[in-house]
């Protein structure tokens, strides 16, 4: 058994390699995009018939997988926490498909919002589609729950979800590796009636899966994953803790007196027969988890009113952020730990901003030179480097909203009546649902710009690969049908301003969809061009 330190969602990359995984699908975005990251590494070391590829967003990613599974081979699938709203639709169908080849779909959740635009919790996607969901609680965890997630997808024979946070993902640990598996055969689903959704179809497969309940209610109750220490001394307070929240739990632990009961909860659905046994044990259960307060609803659903629930709604726990192992100590009644004193230094405030030599900045120069000829412009962007141009000196967006709502928005903005009306968005994005949005607009026939910011990568991610390079774009948006005298490019440089400005000017003023390409490599991309000679 070898050893190997890696960060927690390498562990899964590598849980699903030792898995026999066949392929792999994902889209960017912190914190999960390092598993791709090392099945790619993987693939250029070790095994060439490995296929880990980037697409166009998480709903292209999981319906390709779906596929792979049809097979008979084992798939899974990366995204973030918002990258399952991108993807709900394929992830609630595929249940009620009959899985052939194991199919994972590892989700990276971001309690405290470090990189994201809400914290919302995935446990609730597994729930609603009546599927499992795998918590670890630490790298170990991570590597094994992957491969253990392959195994419950082919024998259940349903997607399983495997939930990761910030903190698990991007921390590192020592990981044991166990035995490897081979990969499975070409194998195709002969039986058509599992993989079509059709009504009469679906009716007997939601059937299916609604029987299925008290099986993996079963399997959640002996599963080892959920621990359950009872402790008959202390009738006081119990203790149920879900992912990274156990490890700040045990620190707190070696500072009580009596240890209360304690189950820990990793797999999903949950375990109502150990939960009824602690609840049993004690007056008062103290619920510590990460995101949504999940568990402590559940259990208000199932424990009689003599018991006592604290937790996020009762504000016993914080409800936003992290766990950290203050939270969990002060909430079991502990003093906070002694922290080092650090001398006090008066560091200036530095603001996320777009980097030196960013070729946005370039571009909302010459947008805000043109933006400001008018009374009520509007200028709706997206999510990535660019949403950055809310921020002084460029002032430059009014709203940021999810991935390809800059296109989205724009076309209502402009229905509503707003002049001039300009969308912002990356060349990624656009690739990822910016497209659509184009395409509602040119049916519309709206009177809007849109700006695609060029810069050769996706960036605010780790520099990943885009799906389609520049000139692809230009084609893909006059495939859409704009007019091909305004689809313009811009080079965003200060020698180019008066130019770009004279550029923007004519098509804000254009009674139609116009598109201007703003074309410049990320400065990093430079960087490693020259730096590679």
């Amino acid at each position: 058994m070898s050893e190997m330190v890696l960060l927690g969602d390498e562990a899964v990359a590598q849980g699903a390699i030792d898995a026999g995984l066949s392929i792999a699908y994902g889209y960017p975005g912190t914190p999960s995009t390092e598993i791709v990251e090392y099945l790619q590494e993987w693939k250029r070391k070790e095994d060439e018939s490995l296929i880990a590829s980037w697409c166009s967003n998480e709903k292209t990613a999981y319906e390709a997988a779906v596929a792979v599974s049809m097979m008979g081979k084992r798939a899974l699938v990366t995204m973030k926490h918002v990258g399952l709203n991108v993807a709900a639709d394929a992830f609630m169908n595929s249940v009620g498909y009959t899985i052939h080849g194991g199919l994972v779909l590892a989700v990276a959740d971001d309690p405290g919002m470090h990189s994201s635009q809400n914290e919302q919790d995935s446990r609730y996607y597994a729930d609603f589609a009546r599927t499992i969901c795998l918590e670890p609680r630490n790298q170990q965890e991570a590597y094994e729950m992957t491969k253990d997630a392959f195994e419950l997808s082919e024998k259940l024979h349903l997607p399983v979800l495997l939930k990761l946070t910030t903190r698990i993902s991007h921390s590192r640990a020592v990981i044991k590796r166990g035995e490897v598996r081979p990969k499975n055969e070409f194998n195709p689903s002969k039986d058509r009636s599992h993989w079509t959704n059709l009504p009469f179809l679906s009716r007997q497969n939601y059937e299916d899966l609604w029987q299925q309940r008290p099986v993996l209610a079963e399997i959640s109750e002996k599963s080892d994953y959920n621990p359950l220490i009872l402790n008959g001394n202390n009738r006081d307070v119990a203790v149920i803790t879900t992912g990274l929240a156990y490890n700040y739990y045990k620190e707190a632990e070696r500072d009580l007196e009596n240890k209360p009961s304690h189950l820990h909860i990793s797999f999903y659905p949950m375990p109502e027969d150990k939960i009824r046994e602690l609840a049993g044990s004690a007056k008062r259960v103290i619920v510590i988890e990460e995101g949504y307060p999940f568990v402590e609803r559940f259990l208000k659903g199932i424990l009689p009113q003599a018991v006592q629930v604290d937790g996020k709604l009762n504000d016993v726990i914080p409800h936003l952020g992290e766990i950290t192992p203050d939270i969990c100590r002060k909430a079991m009644g502990l003093e906070a730990f002694e922290k080092a004193e650090i001398p006090e230094i008066e560091m200036p405030g530095r603001p996320p901003q777009l980097c030196k030599g960013c070729p946005h900045t370039d571009s909302y120069k010459a947008l805000n030179e043109v933006m400001g000829e008018y009374e009520n412009p509007v200028v709706t962007s997206d999510i990535g480097c660019y949403t950055l141009g809310y921020f002084a000196p460029h002032n430059a967006i009014h709203s940021c909203l999810d991935m390809g709502a800059a296109v989205t928005m724009a076309r209502g903005a402009a229905e509503a009546g707003a002049h001039p009306v300009v969308g912002v968005i990356g060349d990624s994005t656009f690739m990822h649902t910016g497209i659509q949005g184009l395409v509602d607009m040119l049916s519309a026939g709206n009177k809007v710009t849109l700006m695609i910011l060029d810069n050769s990568i996706t960036a605010m991610t780790g520099m990943q690969q885009t799906i389609v390079e520049s000139s692809g774009i230009i084609n893909v948006v006059k495939g859409c049908g704009v007019s091909p005298e305004h689809v313009r490019t811009i080079i965003p440089l200060p020698k180019h301003h008066e130019e770009n400005v004279k550029i923007i000017r004519e098509e804000v003023e254009y009674n139609g969809v116009s598109v201007i390409i703003a074309q410049r490599a990320c400065i990093h991309v430079v960087k490693r061009k020259y730096a590679k000679g």
